[in-house]
């Protein structure tokens, strides 16, 4: 009796560790196949972004000749002043500036004009102030621009130009009734560019400057108002 009980206790025994044994061959080989069907899961959403996500930008060509590096400005203006006590006459001249930065320039100026006969002359006759080399006016000036508002202009629905309102002040001197004197000019203006290198300006000018005639000094102020053409280079 006692070995019939060895005998069954010994066959569970090894049914047990034979169902072990195929238990620990068979699961390495499930996680395995399992690895690998994560394994190409994972590749087939790899592939898949990276069809919706292209990482290929396209590089953009610039053209650098296209932008404009021109910073002198030169040109010719016309226009009238009112040369105080002698009417308002033509005026004609030159001007050059140097733009600085897109905000500041500096600008010189050389214009001519000839002054008329005063409300005195024409009053009494044949009294005459000045002889006619007196009365050649000129002004020389160099100043200091600030562009106020740059913007654009239009015309039409589909024309547009840039443009900008600036202020300028510049020291210099005014040459007539036979004395140079210092100035001061003030002033603005509007500019418009037409093209990279074409420009219109219309210019509004006050000259400040003492003078004494008929024996009494005072400050005169001469208005001017031109209108210039002018190119970039």
């Amino acid at each position: 009796m006692e070995i019939r009980i060895q005998r069954i206790f010994l066959k569970i025994t090894t049914r047990f560790f034979a169902i072990i044994i195929a238990s620990l061959m068979v699961i390495p080989s499930w996680a395995a196949e399992n690895e690998s069907g994560k394994g190409d899961q994972n590749e087939k959403k790899s592939d898949d972004l990276g069809s919706i996500f292209d990482p290929k930008v396209e590089r953009r060509e610039v053209e650098r000749e296209a932008i404009n590096t021109e910073n002198w400005e030169i040109g010719g203006y016309y226009g009238l002043i009112s040369i105080e006590d002698f009417g308002t006459n033509e005026l004609v001249g030159v001007r050059v500036a140097y733009h600085v930065t897109e905000d500041f320039f500096i600008e010189t100026s050389y214009a001519q004009a000839t002054a008329g006969f005063s409300s005195f002359e024409r009053l009494n006759g044949n009294v005459t102030l000045l002889t006619p080399e007196q009365r050649e006016y000129s002004q020389f000036n160099v100043g200091l621009g600030f562009n106020l508002l740059p913007g654009e202009g239009f015309i039409g629905d589909e024309l547009a130009f840039s443009s900008s309102l600036y202020l300028i002040t510049a020291l210099g001197s005014t040459d007539f009734a036979g004395e140079q004197r210092s100035t001061i000019m003030v002033g603005g203006g509007y500019r418009v560019l037409f093209t990279d290198w074409l420009a219109i300006h219309l210019t509004l000018k006050d000259h400040l400057y003492d003078i004494e005639l008929l024996g009494t000094a005072k400050t005169a102020s001469d208005l001017e108002i031109s209108t210039s053409i002018t190119i970039y280079f």
